[in-house]
Protein backbone atom coordinates (compact mmCIF):
# COMPACT_ATOMS: atom_id res chain seq x y z
CA UNK A 1 0.00 0.00 0.00
CA UNK A 2 1.48 3.25 -1.45
CA UNK A 3 0.64 6.92 0.48
CA UNK A 4 1.79 10.15 -0.99
CA UNK A 5 4.59 11.93 0.69
CA UNK A 6 4.06 12.75 4.09
CA UNK A 7 0.51 11.31 4.25
CA UNK A 8 0.45 8.29 5.95
CA UNK A 9 -3.23 7.25 7.64
CA UNK A 10 -1.45 4.44 9.82
CA UNK A 11 0.38 7.33 11.77
CA UNK A 12 -2.89 6.98 13.77
CA UNK A 13 -2.07 3.75 14.89
CA UNK A 14 0.83 5.45 17.05
CA UNK A 15 -0.09 7.66 17.91
CA UNK A 16 -2.94 6.15 19.57
CA UNK A 17 -0.52 3.64 20.59
CA UNK A 18 1.16 6.61 22.64
CA UNK A 19 -1.44 8.06 23.84
CA UNK A 20 -2.19 4.75 25.84
CA UNK A 21 1.13 4.61 27.11
CA UNK A 22 1.06 8.37 28.59
CA UNK A 23 -2.13 7.58 30.09
CA UNK A 24 -1.20 4.45 31.72
CA UNK A 25 2.02 6.15 32.79
CA UNK A 26 0.38 9.53 34.40
CA UNK A 27 -2.15 7.21 36.24
CA UNK A 28 0.37 5.23 37.55
CA UNK A 29 2.44 8.42 38.70
CA UNK A 30 -0.78 10.22 40.19
CA UNK A 31 -1.74 7.01 42.10
CA UNK A 32 2.16 6.24 43.74
CA UNK A 33 2.36 9.77 44.51
CA UNK A 34 -0.89 9.77 46.23
CA UNK A 35 -0.39 6.80 48.56
CA UNK A 36 3.22 7.68 49.20
CA UNK A 37 1.71 9.91 51.12
CA UNK A 38 -0.06 7.55 53.59
CA UNK A 39 1.86 5.90 55.91
CA UNK A 40 1.11 2.29 56.27
CA UNK A 41 -0.04 1.35 59.95
CA UNK A 42 2.32 -1.32 60.51
CA UNK A 43 5.14 0.91 60.26
CA UNK A 44 7.34 -1.38 57.78
CA UNK A 45 9.23 0.19 55.09
CA UNK A 46 9.66 -1.75 51.88
CA UNK A 47 12.70 -3.46 52.44
CA UNK A 48 11.65 -4.67 55.71
CA UNK A 49 7.95 -5.69 53.51
CA UNK A 50 10.01 -7.82 51.04
CA UNK A 51 11.98 -9.47 54.03
CA UNK A 52 9.08 -10.59 55.76
CA UNK A 53 7.01 -11.87 52.55
CA UNK A 54 10.16 -13.57 51.39
CA UNK A 55 10.64 -15.70 54.64
CA UNK A 56 7.41 -16.33 55.20
CA UNK A 57 7.13 -17.95 51.48
CA UNK A 58 9.99 -20.07 52.65
CA UNK A 59 12.57 -18.00 50.39
CA UNK A 60 15.49 -17.01 51.96
CA UNK A 61 18.64 -17.21 49.34
CA UNK A 62 17.06 -14.44 47.56
CA UNK A 63 18.63 -10.82 48.33
CA UNK A 64 17.43 -7.23 48.49
CA UNK A 65 19.18 -4.13 47.23
CA UNK A 66 18.85 -0.30 46.54
CA UNK A 67 18.86 1.10 43.42
CA UNK A 68 18.65 4.40 41.88
CA UNK A 69 16.07 5.86 40.27
CA UNK A 70 12.14 6.53 40.55
CA UNK A 71 9.81 3.23 40.11
CA UNK A 72 12.70 1.13 38.78
CA UNK A 73 11.93 -1.63 41.25
CA UNK A 74 12.42 -5.54 39.87
CA UNK A 75 13.41 -8.61 40.82
CA UNK A 76 16.60 -10.19 39.15
CA UNK A 77 16.24 -14.29 38.75
CA UNK A 78 19.69 -14.20 37.60
CA UNK A 79 21.11 -12.79 40.51
CA UNK A 80 17.91 -13.38 42.48
CA UNK A 81 18.01 -10.53 44.34
CA UNK A 82 14.61 -8.17 44.91
CA UNK A 83 15.79 -4.19 43.60
CA UNK A 84 13.69 -1.64 45.24
CA UNK A 85 14.00 2.05 44.35
CA UNK A 86 14.80 4.05 46.36
CA UNK A 87 11.10 5.81 46.56
CA UNK A 88 10.58 2.20 48.01
CA UNK A 89 13.34 0.58 49.91
CA UNK A 90 13.50 3.34 52.96
CA UNK A 91 9.43 4.20 52.56
CA UNK A 92 7.40 3.12 54.38
CA UNK A 93 4.08 4.65 52.65
CA UNK A 94 1.31 2.18 51.42
CA UNK A 95 2.97 2.47 48.12
CA UNK A 96 6.03 1.69 48.67
CA UNK A 97 4.97 -1.30 50.76
CA UNK A 98 2.70 -2.27 47.77
CA UNK A 99 5.34 -2.48 45.08
CA UNK A 100 7.88 -4.07 47.23
CA UNK A 101 5.24 -7.10 47.89
CA UNK A 102 4.44 -6.54 44.15
CA UNK A 103 8.23 -7.68 42.95
CA UNK A 104 8.20 -10.11 46.09
CA UNK A 105 5.08 -11.78 43.91
CA UNK A 106 7.83 -12.31 41.30
CA UNK A 107 10.42 -14.23 43.46
CA UNK A 108 7.81 -16.58 44.32
CA UNK A 109 7.04 -17.33 40.72
CA UNK A 110 10.40 -17.91 40.33
CA UNK A 111 10.20 -20.72 42.99
CA UNK A 112 7.53 -22.07 41.60
CA UNK A 113 8.87 -22.17 38.00
CA UNK A 114 5.70 -21.02 37.09
CA UNK A 115 4.83 -20.98 33.49
CA UNK A 116 4.38 -17.65 31.97
CA UNK A 117 7.51 -16.53 34.13
CA UNK A 118 9.62 -19.10 32.46
CA UNK A 119 8.20 -18.37 28.82
CA UNK A 120 9.01 -14.73 29.34
CA UNK A 121 12.73 -14.85 30.01
CA UNK A 122 12.76 -17.39 27.26
CA UNK A 123 11.19 -14.50 25.00
CA UNK A 124 14.14 -11.78 26.52
CA UNK A 125 16.71 -12.43 24.14
CA UNK A 126 14.32 -12.93 21.18
CA UNK A 127 12.46 -9.89 22.01
CA UNK A 128 15.52 -7.90 22.58
CA UNK A 129 17.09 -9.14 19.04
CA UNK A 130 14.25 -8.62 17.62
CA UNK A 131 13.28 -5.23 18.90
CA UNK A 132 16.65 -4.33 17.34
CA UNK A 133 16.83 -5.60 13.63
CA UNK A 134 12.90 -5.98 12.61
CA UNK A 135 12.94 -2.42 11.42
CA UNK A 136 15.84 -2.55 9.69
CA UNK A 137 15.54 -5.64 8.38
CA UNK A 138 12.28 -4.60 6.87
CA UNK A 139 13.52 -1.54 5.52
CA UNK A 140 16.46 -3.46 3.59
CA UNK A 141 13.81 -5.88 2.26
CA UNK A 142 12.08 -2.38 0.29
CA UNK A 143 15.44 -0.98 -0.52
CA UNK A 144 16.34 -3.83 -2.34
CA UNK A 145 13.12 -4.36 -4.64
CA UNK A 146 10.34 -5.52 -1.96
CA UNK A 147 12.10 -8.96 -1.17
CA UNK A 148 9.21 -10.80 1.03
CA UNK A 149 11.79 -13.35 2.63
CA UNK A 150 13.69 -10.01 4.18
CA UNK A 151 10.22 -8.19 4.67
CA UNK A 152 8.87 -11.28 6.69
CA UNK A 153 11.73 -12.23 8.54
CA UNK A 154 11.90 -8.76 9.78
CA UNK A 155 7.74 -8.87 10.98
CA UNK A 156 8.21 -12.71 12.65
CA UNK A 157 10.95 -10.90 14.93
CA UNK A 158 8.70 -8.56 15.50
CA UNK A 159 6.10 -10.60 16.41
CA UNK A 160 8.32 -12.11 18.88
CA UNK A 161 8.17 -8.65 20.75
CA UNK A 162 5.17 -8.26 20.73
CA UNK A 163 4.43 -12.29 22.49
CA UNK A 164 7.36 -11.01 25.01
CA UNK A 165 4.86 -7.93 26.19
CA UNK A 166 1.32 -10.43 25.86
CA UNK A 167 3.14 -12.80 27.94
CA UNK A 168 3.86 -10.21 30.35
CA UNK A 169 0.68 -9.63 30.82
CA UNK A 170 0.16 -12.81 33.28
CA UNK A 171 2.73 -12.47 34.72
CA UNK A 172 2.60 -9.13 35.98
CA UNK A 173 -1.19 -9.41 36.84
CA UNK A 174 -0.21 -12.71 38.82
CA UNK A 175 2.47 -11.20 40.95
CA UNK A 176 -0.05 -8.47 41.62
CA UNK A 177 -2.54 -10.91 43.13
CA UNK A 178 -0.42 -12.77 44.82
CA UNK A 179 1.05 -9.43 46.88
CA UNK A 180 -2.53 -8.32 47.40
CA UNK A 181 -3.44 -11.47 49.18
CA UNK A 182 0.12 -11.99 51.24
CA UNK A 183 -0.27 -8.19 52.38
CA UNK A 184 -3.83 -8.99 53.67
CA UNK A 185 -2.77 -12.39 55.30
CA UNK A 186 0.36 -11.20 56.66
CA UNK A 187 -0.98 -8.04 58.28
CA UNK A 188 1.16 -5.97 56.27
CA UNK A 189 -1.77 -3.75 55.72
CA UNK A 190 -5.07 -3.59 57.50
CA UNK A 191 -8.30 -2.48 56.24
CA UNK A 192 -8.66 0.28 54.03
CA UNK A 193 -4.98 -0.64 53.22
CA UNK A 194 -5.68 -3.22 51.43
CA UNK A 195 -8.02 -1.01 48.83
CA UNK A 196 -5.55 1.42 48.58
CA UNK A 197 -2.44 -1.39 47.68
CA UNK A 198 -5.09 -2.83 44.94
CA UNK A 199 -5.32 0.80 43.79
CA UNK A 200 -1.46 1.00 43.85
CA UNK A 201 -1.27 -2.07 41.79
CA UNK A 202 -4.29 -2.12 39.24
CA UNK A 203 -2.65 1.31 38.19
CA UNK A 204 0.54 -0.43 37.73
CA UNK A 205 -1.20 -3.06 35.71
CA UNK A 206 -2.34 -0.27 33.23
CA UNK A 207 1.28 0.35 32.16
CA UNK A 208 1.63 -3.40 31.00
CA UNK A 209 -1.92 -3.63 28.94
CA UNK A 210 -1.15 0.25 27.36
CA UNK A 211 2.36 -1.39 26.30
CA UNK A 212 1.03 -4.54 25.02
CA UNK A 213 -1.62 -2.91 23.39
CA UNK A 214 0.76 0.16 21.72
CA UNK A 215 2.84 -2.96 20.49
CA UNK A 216 -0.09 -4.69 18.86
CA UNK A 217 -0.83 -1.63 16.95
CA UNK A 218 2.63 -1.20 16.23
CA UNK A 219 2.47 -4.72 14.06
CA UNK A 220 -0.75 -3.66 12.76
CA UNK A 221 0.53 -0.83 11.08
CA UNK A 222 3.50 -2.88 10.12
CA UNK A 223 1.49 -5.28 8.01
CA UNK A 224 -0.37 -2.96 6.26
CA UNK A 225 2.74 -0.71 5.58
CA UNK A 226 4.16 -3.75 4.11
CA UNK A 227 0.97 -5.57 2.37
CA UNK A 228 1.96 -4.31 -0.80
CA UNK A 229 5.46 -5.25 -0.64
CA UNK A 230 4.55 -9.08 0.36
CA UNK A 231 1.94 -8.95 -2.25
CA UNK A 232 4.11 -7.70 -5.30
CA UNK A 233 6.60 -10.29 -4.72
CA UNK A 234 4.00 -13.65 -4.39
Amino acid sequence: MYYPMYFDPTYILIIIGVLLSLAASTKVKSTFSRYSRVRSLSGLTGAQTAERILHQAGIYDVGIARISGDLTDHYDPSSKTLRLSDSVYGSNSVAAVSVAAHECGHAIQHQENYAPLKIRAALVPVANFGAGISWPLIIIGILLGGSSLLINIGIWLFVAVVAFHLVTLPVELNASSRALKIMESSGVLHGDENRYAKEVLGAAALTYVASAASMILQLLRLLILTRGFRDNDR
